[in-house]
């Protein structure tokens, strides 16, 4: 028997929200995921949904239905329509069965909208859209306000036990009430009361729509984070207003999706916007749900206690673990599944028009399709898992759910593979969540692990499955006066070749080196080699930008302090500057299809780095060197991608593309781009330039084969070592395993 963990006695007690009660603090934010453009997925997204509510999340909030065609998000958005709020019946009906309350969130894209149907306040085109919005008509404004209002009173209709109003990341109504973005002369928008004047007609017409027993919560935006956007004392006038015409709850957003500063990703301090929660909070007599960056349990809990919030939107932690709220209630804290906030299989993944996931749960969103299935007592089968990354990882805890019989082996000491590397690196440090979380998982699920143990063969025949995840290694360099050592664990000098010295030469050496250290970045994040003043890394993928940031960010990490990280980025209180932003971030805006999400657009080259010190010298000068002719860190995650490039940018990182190497000697690195012949002189060159898969143990076992070999199973980057993908890893791994 369990016993609830006392350390979130708030975060686990009941609340009354007027309609109803809620069985703990814990939402579900709206959060789409690519089940509901579509009436055919309805199944699908009840599964998903049902999940969380079986989980126990207190109160879940779809993802955003438009009220009419103008305002969908993609030609084929999500609508609600009458058509599909009778496909939503089974999913009302499954949330409620399984004890949940849940709300659908009505959203009007405005200018945001994909599509030529576009309308907003005003005439004009969003950076995130090729489509230019008309301007709506008076007329046009009042039928938009009377299709929420049916739209919603549909919903209730259809048995959900309420409605959220989308009021925040730059939507429509958050268009009305921008200077920036209405800047009409009738009674839509003349002056700040004017521009209220919309969103409080929303809220009354769906209020009077859905009934006295319905909820309806409104998402306002505290801090718009764009120029031009509203001042605090206009966001606590429309939240008083909002009150008054019925309004039961408010949930905080946290800049729109054009905005040039990043309010969700894993470099955004924990629970950093919280106090603009409570000082909304102090000024209206409703609950508040704060959001943004609130992945941790215990953060959230913290944020409860000091009166910050009434409630807490926890969206993507529940799509990592569906059941976080139970485990929390049966005093499981340490097992549960970890948000990385890193958006690769879920933000990142909708805004290219897919399906989200997770990266640490890969059956998040495909609830039906990913089942692992118990297998009964008497077909249990012993199942090595030989490699403790990611993917080695949870094969390991995907096996044991499934009831077999489970030992997993690790060469070194430590679990977490690459992904320890990755948790080094400023901006990522809740990556070591994860590494923290698998020991204690692995040991509830009942996996055996022998750490320090590399099996050969022959140590392996008395299992009946294999799970080869044994990664990759540091790809060899081809180039005049460098070779990798022959097992690829480092950089060693070409025989006959210049003084180049590999990871540890210097120690002990009798004269000094003439020429650049070599490392790998394994060698660099590992710690087994310390960089110089003047460093040269070759390779701008993944991992070579997140070598650069490690290199040349600030220290200590702002992550790690919100008022620096705020100051970093020129964050503002909006009682001082409209829009929460400082003046000098007020370029204009990126071009259109440069970024998406709420981190979506991409800061401009000419912003000051706010970091650097008053006379303008850095610690260290950094090259970041790539082959291809593109933008260095064009292949990275829609929604994290520009905040690396940003953060380049401003470390002064100097970046080369079109690059062809050619020879390091005692001068440095030669490399040629174009026609021109350019020395770089380094006193360190890290090497990332790629991986290849470490699958001896796989190729022997296969050649092998006998009647009592086990069946062999290839994953992770061990059968592909294309950069380093722990999201396609993993999911594999659980795929994998789902079939033993």
């Amino acid at each position: 028997m369990h016993t609830a963990s006392p350390g979130y006695a708030r975060l686990l007690s009941p609340l009354d929200l007027g309609r109803f009660e809620v069985r703990n603090r814990i939402v579900m934010g709206s959060m789409h995921v690519g089940l509901e453009d579509s009436p055919a997925d309805a199944e699908k997204l009840a599964a998903y949904l049902a999940e969380r509510a079986r989980g126990g999340a207190g109160l879940i909030v779809t993802g955003g239905y438009s009220p009419n065609r103008t305002g969908r998000l993609t030609p084929r958005g999500a609508e609600a329509d009458e058509r599909t709020m009778e496909r939503h019946r089974v999913i009302t009906r499954e949330v409620h069965e399984a004890d949940g309350r849940i709300l659908l969130q009505l959203l009007h894209a405005g200018r945001y909208a994909f599509h030529p149907l576009a309308a907003s306040a005003q005439a004009g085109r969003s950076p995130l859209s090729p489509f230019r919005a008309r301007r709506l008509t008076r007329r046009g404004v009042q039928r938009t306000v009377e299709d929420f209002a049916s739209a919603a009173a549909r919903a209730v209709e259809a048995g959900y036990d309420g409605v959220e109003l989308m009021g925040s990341e730059g939507y429509l109504l958050n268009q009305f009430l921008a200077p920036a973005t209405n800047r009409r002369r009738d009674r839509w928008g003349r002056g700040a009361e004017a521009r209220r004047t919309f969103p409080l007609a929303v809220a009354q017409a769906v209020r009077e729509a859905i009934g006295p027993d319905a909820l309806l919560s409104y998402r306002i935006s505290l801090l718009d984070l764009v120029p031009g956007g509203q001042d605090w004392v206009e966001t606590m006038v429309l939240a008083r207003g909002l009150v008054e015409r019925g309004v039961d709850v408010l949930s905080t957003g946290i800049g729109w999706h054009e905005s040039r500063v990043p309010t969700i990703v894993t470099s955004v301090p924990r629970a950093a916007f919280a106090p603009l929660t409570e000082r909304l909070r102090m000024n209206v007599d409703v609950p508040v749900i704060a959001s943004n960056r609130i992945h941790d349990p215990a953060v959230a809990e913290q944020v409860l206690a000091a009166g910050q919030a009434d409630l807490i939107s926890m969206a993507r932690p529940l799509l990592a673990d569906p059941h976080l709220p139970r485990k929390l209630t049966e005093g499981r804290a340490s097992q549960v599944v970890p948000c990385i906030a890193c958006n690769q299989a879920c933000l990142d993944r909708v805004f290219d028009g897919k399906r989200a996931s997770c990266l640490m749960n890969p059956r998040a969103g495909r609830e039906t399709e990913l089942v692992l299935t118990p297998v009964l007592q008497r077909r249990q089968r012993k199942v090595a898992v030989v490699g403790a990354g990611p993917a080695g990882l949870e094969a390991a805890l995907a096996a044991a759910e499934r009831g077999h019989v489970v030992t997993l082996f690790e060469a070194t000491d430590e679990l977490g593979g690459q992904l320890r590397m990755a948790a080094r690196i400023p901006g990522k440090e809740d990556y070591a969540q994860a590494l923290r979380s698998w020991p204690t998982r692995l040991a509830a699920a009942g996996v055996g692990i022998r750490l320090g143990v590399r099996p050969s063969a022959q140590d392996l025949l008395g299992f009946h499955d294999v799970v080869i995840a044994t990664g990759v290694l540091p790809r060899e360099v081809d180039l005049p006066g460098f070779a990798t050592t022959p097992d690829g664990s480092g950089p060693a000098a070409a025989a006959g070749g210049p003084d180049v010295h590999a990871a540890g030469d210097r120690a002990g050496a009798d004269t000094a080196p003439t020429g650049p250290h070599v490392i790998t970045y394994a060698d660099l994040l590992e710690g087994r080699a310390e960089p110089g003043e003047r460093v040269a890394i070759i390779g701008a993928g993944g991992i070579g930008v997140d070598v650069a940031q490690y290199l040349s960010a600030p220290q200590p990490s702002p992550t790690l302090d919100a008022q620096a990280w705020k100051r970093h980025w020129g964050v503002a209180d909006p009682a001082d500057h409209r829009g929460g932003i400082l003046p000098r971030l007020s370029a204009p805006c990126p071009r259109p299809g440069s970024g998406s999400g709420s981190d979506g657009a991409v800061p401009q080259p000419d912003q000051p780095a706010l970091d650097v010190p008053a006379d303008g010298r850095r610690a260290r000068v950094v090259h970041l060197l790539q082959r291809k002719d593109t933008k260095i860190g064009a292949g990275l995650g829609r929604t994290t991608g520009w905040v690396h490039r940003a953060e380049l940018r401003r470390a002064g990182v100097v970046q080369h593309t079109g690059v062809a190497y050619q020879r390091i000697d005692e001068q440095g690195l030669h490399v040629r781009v174009g026609d021109q012949e350019q020395l770089i002189e380094v006193d360190t060159v890290v090497i990332c330039a790629g991986q290849v898969s470490e699958r001896s143990l796989a190729d022997e076992l296969l050649q092998a084969r006998s009647g009592r070999s086990p069946r062999v199973h290839v994953v992770g980057g061990a059968d592909v070592a294309a950069e380093l993908d722990a999201e396609r890893a993993i999911r594999q791994a659980v795929e994998t395993v789902a079939g033993i």
